[in-house]
């Protein structure tokens, strides 16, 4: 049997239909050119980039970290609910300075979404040979956030004097974190940190320390390894091993003890990366001799 509808309620159906797709077609289009009034959609790699992008971007952003909090860059594999996310991105902020994340998976992010505009948050700043984690410097963080900044400008110009404003705020904060290291490093007694995951590089070249890491590439301390870091460590005078809830610490209670020296976590992956490098500061007072 053929059912038929009466020629009137057809034609409220085909009009419901094309109010549907028209206003579809609009939300389409206030995604694709956030300066009509929607948020943009901006992708990061890791959590101290999503302050970045907040803190430049305010209401106008909406963030995608891809790697979550307390996940390894270096192991980590996006879900599918982040890939079908990351197709509607209009921005990818990524850090740009050789995390193992970004080397697998950017071209195949940008495959996912081709139109996503791609800006590299470490354009400009020289970078150290095996240590991706150049965020970790405040100096090198200012740098990022002024990247971060003309990447939002160039996408959405209409906005510029919003996000000026945003950025000389964040970078005051920045700042006075810089004066702050500089400070701790103008007082240390002691000039080196030992740590197990070697994450503090650029920290370190930034305000003259030196880092001595149990792990070297990627690959855990050898017992030969150990036992020349015990020496420098004793020599030094370091009191303090800083592991990372990111890494292994395999041994690290045992070398602890030979040097009766204190274990501290702290985070080179926090996304409340002010908060956490006051954190970071309080933890180097104390390795480094600083009342």
């Amino acid at each position: 049997m053929i059912i038929t509808f009466p020629l009137g309620l057809m034609n409220w159906k085909l009009l419901l239909s094309m109010a549907f797709i028209t206003l579809c077609s609009i939300g389409l289009l206030f995604t694709l050119h956030p300066g009509g009034g929607s948020r943009i959609l901006v992708a990061v790699s890791i959590p101290p980039l999503a302050e970045f992008v907040k803190a430049v971007g305010g209401g106008r952003v909406e963030v995608l970290v891809m790697v979550p909090q307390g996940a390894s860059p270096h192991t980590y594999e996006p879900t599918p609910g982040q890939l079908s996310k990351l197709g509607r991105a209009d921005l990818y902020v990524m850090v740009g300075s050789g995390i193992e994340f970004e080397l697998s998976w950017m071209d195949r992010f940008r495959d996912v979404n081709p139109r996503m505009r791609v800006v590299n948050a470490s354009m400009g700043l020289e970078l150290l040979r095996d240590d991706p984690h150049i965020w970790l410097s405040p100096r090198c963080a200012m740098v990022m956030v002024e990247n971060i900044y003309s990447a939002l400008v160039e996408l959405d110009p209409e906005h510029e004097d919003y996000y000026a404003e945003n950025r000389d705020r964040y970078l005051g904060l920045l700042r006075e974190l810089d004066e702050e290291f500089s400070q701790l490093s103008s007082k240390a007694r002691i000039r080196k940190i030992l740590v197990y995951h070697p994450a503090w590089g650029y920290l370190c070249r930034d305000y003259g320390l030196e880092q001595l890491a149990l792990e070297r590439e990627g690959k855990e301390p050898t017992p030969r390894w150990i036992e020349q870091l015990i020496e420098e460590a004793r020599r030094s005078g370091i009191k303090v091993i800083f592991t990372s809830p990111q890494s292994g610490s395999r041994g690290v209670e045992a070398i602890a003890e030979e040097l009766d020296a204190e274990i501290v976590e702290i985070d080179p992956l926090a996304e409340d990366y002010v908060d956490n490098m006051h954190r970071v500061l309080d933890a180097l007072r104390e390795a480094l001799g600083v009342g």
